[in-house]
């Protein structure tokens, strides 16, 4: 049988040649303008900017940069960045560079000098660096826009250097920023936004207004370390009251400031907003929360990550009403913003709170970590619905806590009524139960771990000196210990989303 000659098919498609060869021809032209324009103070900056780039080490270390101002939104830009230029270098590397295999452009037409001491191996197209420059700075200003113009400049100037360079004609470093903007927004597909997911605050009431704060009197913690945020504020709202005290007055001073404020201001972490928000509670008087802590949970879930974001909200007189947790063992009775917890957890804040004054509160909360779960416990037993239950941790969400394990981690939705209430049974090995359920989804179940959300919960035959955490503080409940909610109780400002 007579084989059948091959075929070349693009024969078939009139003036396919001709198009492709006029596109590679205006590239090379290009190339050669750059190649023979001077650029002043090129030669000294762009070949070694350039070469920083390699293997991504300018943008990590661009990344820490950025993250080191200690924001939230800094780092979550840091590490959108981070996460849009790995997608973008992996897909370059296993599907770009083997897809088309185009030879690197002749170095004749390029000044020595701007040339490169190692010159790359791999195929020209797409560029690699251009993909992750452009995927970098894409990622961080999806998550922060000012972040990201500081950025742009960087990642423009690394992708010109390609060409100036002489390793990659225009077309590759056009294609490779074009794979790195798709992969910065893959990124967000699968991890969206915090503006992509944060609702419209619910439900809205009047709070007043002040322009420039008169009526609003601050009382700051001054053992969180916040005194530039609450000097910012001061400038912002030059008539408001600032009043700085050490930690142990901090009650005091909160009861002071309720009993003349239009609206009761607090800076410092979740432990002295808790405090805060009763005395607001008891007084009937709007709550300004100021993040100031290591966590912020409260602050940062209601949308306020610093001080513009508080300034706005009490000059438009933007708030909200939230559901306050409340919690009762005996005559004993408090209320949780955030959580609550008996078990294992407890012991870990107690373990925290002892080394944080001595290493910092970070790694105290590693150090208690190893300690408490490398410890010989014993699981706390508890009756739920008549049945006892031997358990190493019993979890309350104030509101439904969305992408976490044991670890809080989003609330989209302060006043939905609900407890998310998450718990380990008993059993062997502790450390690969908690382990378990922290990698599992919100509402999964197991012979390991079980999560429902209720209006409310009792818990009986608690054993006496039993630890409960809540907001990162710690007493001692035995016998009845009840979980419920106060549905809508505390008015609080926070920016709403623009509609």
């Amino acid at each position: 049988m007579t084989p059948t000659p091959d075929v070349d098919l693009t024969a078939l498609v009139p003036g396919r040649h001709a198009l492709r060869d006029r596109l590679l021809a205006v590239d090379c032209r290009v190339f050669e303008a750059v190649a023979a324009r001077h650029w002043p103070g090129g030669d000294p900056v762009l070949p070694r900017l350039s070469r920083s780039a390699n293997h991504g080490v300018l943008w990590f270390a661009t990344a820490a940069a950025v993250a080191a101002s200690r924001t939230p939104r800094a780092r979550r830009a840091a590490a959108r960045g981070v996460a849009s230029l790995a997608l973008a270098s992996a897909t370059i590397n296993t599907l770009g560079k083997r897809s088309v295999r185009r030879t690197r452009p002749g170095l004749d037409p390029v000044p020595a000098i701007r040339q490169l001491k190692r010159q790359p191996i791999t195929t020209s197209f797409p560029s690699g660096h251009a993909a992750s420059a452009a995927a970098f700075a894409t990622g961080v200003a999806l998550e922060s826009r000012g972040w990201g113009a500081a950025v742009a400049p960087l990642a423009a100037a690394v992708a010109l250097s390609r060409v100036y360079t002489g390793v990659h004609f225009p077309s590759d470093v056009l294609a490779g920023a074009a794979l790195g903007v798709g992969a910065a927004y893959a990124v967000r597909g699968l991890v969206p936004t915090r503006d992509q997911v944060t609702p419209a605050g619910r439900p809205r009431v009047d709070a007043p207004a002040l322009p420039e704060g008169e009526g609003l009197v601050v009382v700051a913690n001054t053992g969180s370390g916040s005194a530039e945020r609450v000097g910012a504020l001061a400038a912002a709202l030059p008539r408001a009251e600032v009043v700085e005290c050490d930690p142990s007055a901090i009650r005091e001073e909160l009861e002071k400031a309720a009993s003349r404020a239009r609206v009761l201001g607090v800076c410092g972490g979740d432990g002295t907003v808790n405090t805060a928000a009763e005395v607001a509670l008891r007084h009937g008087v709007p709550l300004a929360v100021l993040p100031g802590g290591t966590l912020n949970h409260f602050a940062h879930d209601l949308g306020v990550e610093g001080e513009r974001d508080l300034v706005r909200a009490l000059q438009e007189g933007e708030a909200v009403q939230v559901d306050v947790g409340r919690f009762t063992s005996g005559d004993q009775e408090g209320i949780f913003l955030n959580t609550c917890s008996l078990g294992i957890y407890p012991e870990l804040v107690r373990e925290r709170e002892n080394w944080s004054k001595v290493i910092g509160s970070w790694p105290a909360g590693v150090l208690g970590a190893l300690r408490v779960l490398r410890a010989d416990h014993h699981p706390l037993r508890a009756e739920l619905g008549g049945r006892t239950h031997p358990l190493w941790l019993l979890f309350a969400g104030n509101g439904t806590y969305h992408r976490m394990g044991l670890a809080p981690a989003r609330r989209f939705d302060l006043a939905d009524g609900r407890l998310d209430v998450r718990v380990v049974h008993g059993g062997r090995h502790p450390a690969m139960r908690l382990l378990a359920a922290a990698f599992a989804g919100p509402l999964t179940r197991s012979p390991a771990h079980a999560a429902v959300r209720v209006g409310h919960l009792r818990i009986d035959g608690v054993a006496p000196g039993t630890l409960l955490a809540y907001d990162g503080e710690v007493t001692e409940v035995s016998g009845e210990v009840t979980l419920r909610k106060s549905p809508e109780a505390l008015t609080v400002y926070r920016p709403l989303p623009a509609h």
